[in-house]
């Protein structure tokens, strides 16, 4: 059974320090809530398995401006002058890949990933399924699968980040949500 946490300040250290230690949780991400862990590749295993998601589909991986410049994405100016936003790019990483990648404007997100690191995110509900959008949505199914789950009751619903490719140009928005191009 995961642990339920308060949506606090407070809570962003301690879910920052159990995502560092290797658990899964879910938690608000400034658009919907996200089912997260570490970015490596153990932790995306067990992603996979609790989303029942195909391998051949990639997570976003959230992070700080600061993580992005550190860790050698090629992200264009205009992109990152927007970040931090509900806005996801996807654009080439340091190994030539491409990658979803996303910095978040809420301060919950970016105290956890201060101390966490990036962390991949991906929206709460099983592959091909429809998105849980609430707490109460979200604990009869998930309360198995993850470490902890972060009750947030004053979010309710919401859209999901604007996904762009950023590897040409011009670029081509894939999904419309949240961010207006």
């Amino acid at each position: 059974m995961a642990d339920i946490l308060e949506y606090t300040i407070d809570r962003a250290v301690d879910v920052g320090n159990r995502l560092k230690e290797g658990q899964v949780g879910i938690f608000p991400c400034d658009t919907i809530y996200g089912l997260c862990g570490t970015a490596d590749e153990k932790i995306a295993e067990r992603l996979y398995e609790i989303k029942r998601r195909p391998q051949s589909k990639s997570f976003i991986t959230l992070m700080t401006l600061d993580q992005v410049v550190e860790n050698g994405f090629s992200v264009p100016d205009d992109i990152l002058s927007r970040w931090p936003a509900a806005l996801t790019a996807i654009v080439f990483g340091p190994d030539g890949k491409n990658h979803a990648i996303r910095v978040p404007a809420d301060s919950f997100v970016q105290d956890v990933l201060a101390i966490s690191g990036p962390i991949f995110s991906t929206s709460v509900n099983f592959s091909g399924e429809k998105s849980l959008l609430t707490f109460d949505d979200i604990l009869p199914v998930f309360s198995d699968s993850v470490d902890f789950i972060v009750n947030a009751p004053l979010i309710k619903g919401g859209m999901a980040s604007t996904l762009v490719d950023a590897t040409s140009s011009p670029y081509k928005v894939l999904r419309q949500g949240s961010y207006i191009i």
